[in-house]
């Protein structure tokens, strides 16, 4: 039987031996296309040579490409687990042909690798094609269905909708009909049943695609309407995981060598066998860690099926988690780093709740999953000890945070069952969801132990407002491309923007094609140059701004993106003349403050290595005119001694004017002969750019500084943390550096000017802050007698009601934390005792109040019946039973309230 590894190699030898190149996958994590957080299908990277905008030379191409998805038919994040083949990182095999072989040739390779190579059954095989489409003027693609009669019979030749056979990047861009490669994988008995081609496409799990082959010849515009395209593309996508799950007879994908490994793991680190139909006392004796006294851990472990479902969740979500580590991307709180920081979680609940591990382990697998894929994908291994530490720190934080959730959902079920009721509000669980990361299910395990439920209606119409808010947010509306100039954009290769902003800042352009674009209710437009000074927002750098000149208009150039590969020059207006030949001008002073922060990140990243080891590692960088960032691999804070070394050493770089060396179009190998750094997560061409200041040899794209000398000075502002083990810095140079200094100089002059122009000034400030502190004791030593006057002044003036002993005052000003001290004591130190003290707080009235024990005990609660006290100064509080405080607005009303709380507490 072969193994992943063998399949995998196969698919890649198949293709090679017709005459296809072999590519390394791209980067699961996308950085420089705006409209994608992450690739989530082969042809992700070949995007701009299907859209005509880059070279589509070699034209057959061949991959297994990395890649993610959490939404879409069949990809609902919360479904990863209960079924046998739906996963978030998936390895897409697949082949392209770019204007070369069509369907025959894409389907005769398919159907050569499945049976010839692979040796799968014919008669398993099932294929579909698009039935057509009346509406859209499509009819029935009899071409690829005759090219299909060549190896199947008619009847295993199935007609798909628009749905299913009908592929399409998006509203608008390449589209065209599909054919699908569906196996049947159940037994002969239930084939004789019911025949194969009646389950294609109706979710039933033995019956699957496993390929499909997209013949792209149409163009969606805008307007709904197709045109051809000028170049019929073949994009091909076949599931590894499932075709390993066909080739090794099994009935799952997490039963193939892909996953076993891992799932082996779990079982050894948590005691749970996988797949058995009841755990035996044992086992769960052994899960408790007490000899079966944990009744807790025996509820959650109660089934076999939640715990194949928690070891199938987490062994999907480890592969996930380190390879988008790997790639660049950590858990964060916004866009791609949240969806990941999510998926992380959900296997970390998974295991909490159903495996009962109540602490960190899934960095643990780690070293299995290397183990496994590691030589496929280098990358894992030489970030392990990030993927590692990030883990670890995001398991563990997660932990506290469901620690957290657990004590606020305590409150919500008590309050639940006070007012009669059995029904947990959906907006409240939203809420513990929304904002502690409280999920759902386990809000819902919790309240059936509590017998109470969810009002899940609620919860779900709450989840549909913040998808909504977050959908218009992102919403982009665009408008097809208008050429402006057929003839131009034919002679200027309009498959690119010719770059001309390495070498200057102005040049002459014409507009080949613009489009208005509509996003949060804002109108923009987006033009296309035939050459450009504008540099394009990419690698951390932002975008150039600037104008567009012509003889009769100046256009503001507001920001320079990519999109697909494009170029694209964002403006608020349309020129009215965009046929008139213009003049492109880059803001320089931006351009420039750019360019000495961009050099700077480089200085920095040699100086880190420098000062603390090789291990350091770009993880991220923001240039911008005013300050730059930079992200790097480092396992403890930098101290000041280190800081203030790598600023020397920069700074000293940054004096002997060392000049650019820029390295074009420079072979990759060459350029890692002469010690380029490269970016994990960052995906090479076969030629590349090499920046070099003297001993900071970088593959970059960026604009720099002409000589380090143009930086004038590096001052780092901050160092932080970004993650477990990667740190943060922030710097600024030049003009910025020079207005920190004047900055720092004035405020020094002010404060010398504060202490009488002090020869010593650190020495004067010294001096003031003892005294300061002399006289911080003196005043709470004078607090605290007077509170001890009070105290007895109180005792002297109780009076009792009702066998209650009462002591209450007005105090007009009173630190609170003092007037909380007497009250405290005075709850202790008298029996039967009320203590009830109105206060002024900045201005603000206070009420505190106290009861002893013995008083709690025949049932006052003063927490209960402050909040009704508290009405009377505008306010409002809360507490304890026998302590409780409350403020609010109105000072007039203090005395009142203070006895309406006395006759709340002594009835």
């Amino acid at each position: 039987m072969m193994t992943a590894n063998e399949i995998r190699n196969s698919f890649k030898k198949f293709f090679e031996s017709k005459g296809h190149t072999i590519v390394p996958s791209a980067p699961m994590v996308v950085k420089d296309d705006p409209t994608l957080m992450f690739t989530n299908a082969g042809m992700n990277q070949w995007k701009d040579i299907i859209l005509g905008q880059r070279d589509p030379e070699p034209r057959r191409r061949a991959d297994s490409q990395k890649c993610l998805r959490v939404s879409g038919k069949h990809n609902d994040l919360e479904e990863v687990g209960h079924d046998t083949y739906h996963h978030t990182m998936f390895e897409m095999l697949g082949n392209w042909s770019f204007g070369d072989y069509f369907k025959e040739g894409a389907i005769d390779m398919a159907w050569e690798y499945l049976v010839d190579v692979l040796k799968l059954n014919p008669a398993d095989l099932y294929v579909t094609v698009f039935e057509g489409s009346p509406e859209e003027g499509l009819s029935r693609d009899d071409e690829a269905a005759g090219f299909w009669l060549k190896h199947v019979p008619a009847d295993h030749i199935i007609n798909g909708n628009k749905h299913d056979n009908f592929w399409e990047m998006g509203d608008t861009g390449p589209c065209g009909p599909c054919s699908e490669i569906h196996l049947d994988s159940r037994t002969d008995e239930e084939k004789a049943k019911v025949p194969g081609r009646e389950l294609v496409n109706k979710d039933d799990p033995q019956v699957i695609e496993i390929w499909n082959i997209v013949f792209m010849q149409f163009e969606r515009k805008a307007d709904g309407h197709l045109e051809p395209l000028s170049m019929n593309v073949i994009d091909t996508g076949m599931g590894f995981e499932r075709l390993v799950r066909a080739i090794q007879g099994k009935h799952s994908n997490y039963d193939t060598d892909v996953f076993q490994p891992i799932i082996r793991a779990i079982e050894q680190l948590t005691g749970i066998p996988y797949g058995v139909d009841k755990l035996t006392s044992k086992q769960v004796d052994k899960l408790d860690g007490n000899e079966g006294n944990n009744s807790s851990t025996r509820q959650l472990v109660n089934s076999s099926t939640e715990t194949d479902v928690a070891m199938r969740v987490v062994a999907d979500h480890l592969r996930t988690i380190a390879f988008s580590i790997a790639d660049g991307q950590l858990p964060g709180n916004a866009k791609a780093g949240y969806v990941i920081r999510r998926i992380l979680r959900r296997a970390v609940r998974y295991a909490y709740t159903f495996l009962g591990q109540k602490e960190a382990f899934m960095y643990r697998l780690l070293p299995v999953l290397i183990h496994e894929m590691g030589d496929t994908y280098p990358e894992l291994d030489a970030q392990k000890e990030l993927i590692s530490k990030v883990m670890k720190e995001e398991e563990d934080s997660f932990l506290r945070t469901l620690e957290t959730g657990i004590r606020l959902l305590d409150g919500v079920m008590a309050e639940t069952k006070q007012q009669g009721k059995t029904v947990i509000d959906g907006e409240k669980a939203f809420t513990l969801f929304d904002t502690y990361g409280f999920p759902l299910d386990l809000t819902q395990l919790i309240c059936r132990e509590n017998d109470l439920t969810v009002n899940e209606e609620r919860f779900n119409q709450e989840m549909q407002k913040q998808k909504d808010r977050a959908r218009n947010a992102a919403k982009v509306e665009a408008d097809d491309w208008v050429e402006v100039d057929k003839l131009t954009s034919k002679q200027a290769d309009s498959s690119s923007t010719k770059f001309l902003g390495w070498d200057m800042t102005e040049s002459e352009c014409r507009i080949l094609r613009y489009r208005q674009v509509m996003q949060k209710k804002q109108t923009y437009y987006q033009l296309v140059l035939d050459q450009t000074p504008f540099y394009a927002e990419k690698g951390g750098q932002v975008g150039d701004r600037g104008v567009l000149v012509s003889e009769n208009e100046t256009i503001d150039i507001i920001d320079t993106k990519t999109e697909n590969g494009l170029t694209v020059h964002i403006t608020k207006t349309l020129p009215k003349q965009p046929e008139a030949p213009f003049m492109a001008c880059v803001d320089t002073d931006l351009r420039h403050a750019c360019e000495a922060n961009h050099t700077a990140t480089h200085l920095l990243d040699q100086a880190l290595r420098q000062v603390l080891g090789t291990h350091v590692e770009q993880k991220g960088s923001l240039v911008t005119p005013d300050y730059l960032r930079f992200d790097f691999s480092h396992f403890q804070k930098v101290t000041d001694e280190e800081l203030r070394q790598v600023e020397r050493l920069v700074n000293q770089k940054i004096r002997e004017n060392i000049p650019l060396q820029d390295h074009r179009d420079m072979p990759i190998e060459e350029a890692k002969k002469l010690g380029a750094i490269a970016l994990f997560g960052e995906k090479y061409g076969d030629k590349v750019r090499v920046v070099q200041f003297g001993d900071s040899v970088e593959f970059c794209g960026g604009c720099h500084a002409k000589s380090t000398g143009q930086l004038g000075m590096v001052k780092i502002l901050s160092e932080s943390s970004v993650a477990a083990g990667v740190r943060r810095i922030e710097a600024i140079t030049g003009q910025k550096v020079e207005e920190m200094m004047y900055q720092v100089t004035d405020t020094i002059a002010n404060m010398r000017h504060l202490f009488n122009n002090a020869p010593d000034l650190q020495g004067a400030i010294q001096k003031f802050l003892d005294e300061n502190v002399q006289l911080k004791k003196q005043i709470e030593e004078t607090m605290r007698e007077k509170a001890m006057q009070l105290k007895q002044s109180m005792k002297e003036k109780a009076k009792d009601i009702n066998g209650i002993t009462v002591m209450k005052v007005v105090v007009p000003t009173m630190a609170p934390e003092f007037v909380k001290d007497i009250a405290f004591q005075l709850r202790a130190e008298v029996d039967n005792s009320l203590v009830v003290i109105g206060s002024l707080n900045e201005g603000k009235p206070m009420l505190t109040a106290a009861a002893s024990d013995s008083i709690v005990q025949q049932g006052v609660n003063i927490g209960k019946n402050i909040r009704e006290a508290a009405k009377l100064i505008q306010g409002g509080g809360g507490g304890q039973p026998h302590f409780a405080t409350a403020g609010g607005k109105d000072p007039k009303g203090i005395i009142s309230a203070i006895e309406k709380l006395v006759e709340l507490l002594t009835v």
